[in-house]
């Protein structure tokens, strides 16, 4: 109960913080989005690297975690496709309205406040998998989890500023947009639940478990939240930021 109360914490309040600090400072958190999601993509990367994928293989074989990162892949691509189709993109994205499924969205007020209900449930989705990793990882050792959840609680920051943005921007109110944001978090609990009860099966589950959540942020990072950094600073800074971040994951997952 305790990894899972873990999982919905990391979704609710790094989302909400996120929320909070762009309806506190409006559009100048925009170069801060970039650093925020540059830092949360390199914690992610380290999470992966050093403590997920060497748990896939220590609890299976290198097959087992390949086949599962592959599948952590397929997953995330194909609900990309998904939420593409439905917001009616499906090119490269050239700009971050674009990145955010919003290009169609902002010739007004209540295409604002649409594209920020579109956001509330991309990373809603998106916040599953992270939540499995969690769950997987509490259920195999209490601190191997509350730290993922520590880390990936940093990694909900610029997400829950992506939500936060359109709402305020298209007239909502400024403190119902931060709690609508906090609950695009929840998902994570569910994804806990799953991590809890599918590692409890066996060695192999958990390896798996360990190996679909690591390929599914290893996707987030770099398929969206780097080359979505990129064009919010329209620099280099996200690729130091990002490296910057591997660091202080891989001092984290040491404390």
């Amino acid at each position: 109960m305790k990894i899972i109360l873990m999982s919905a914490l990391a979704g609710v309040a790094g989302t909400g913080l996120g929320g909070l600090f762009t309806a506190l400072f409006g559009k100048r958190t925009e170069k801060w989005i970039s650093i925020f999601l540059s830092l949360a993509g390199g914690v992610m990367t380290s999470i992966v690297c050093f403590e997920l994928i060497p748990e896939a293989n220590a609890h299976a074989n290198m097959a087992i975690t390949v086949a599962g990162l592959a599948v952590g892949v397929v997953l995330v691509m194909g609900l990309n496709y998904l939420l593409d189709r439905l917001s009616n993109a499906g090119k490269f994205h050239g700009n971050y309205e674009e990145f955010y499924h919003e290009s169609e969205m902002l010739a007004d007020q209540k295409k604002l406040i649409r594209s920020g209900w579109l956001m509330f449930f991309v990373i809603g989705i998106h916040n599953i998998p992270e939540g499995l990793a969690i769950g997987a990882a509490g259920s195999h050792e209490l601190r191997f989890g509350a730290t993922l959840a520590l880390m990936l609680a940093l990694h909900n920051i610029p997400e829950g500023m992506a939500i936060t943005a359109p709402l305020v921007s298209g007239g909502m109110g400024r403190w119902k947009s931060v709690l609508i944001t906090a609950l695009s978090g929840l998902p994570m609990a569910l994804g806990g639940v799953a991590g809890v009860l599918v590692g409890g099966i066996s060695s192999t589950a958990l390896a798996l478990s360990f190996a679909v959540a690591g390929g599914a942020m290893l996707y987030a990072v770099f398929g969206e939240i780097l080359p979505q950094s990129v064009v919010l600073s329209k620099s280099r800074a996200p690729t130091i930021v990002l490296l910057a971040g591997i660091v202080l994951g891989m001092l984290m997952t040491k404390i």
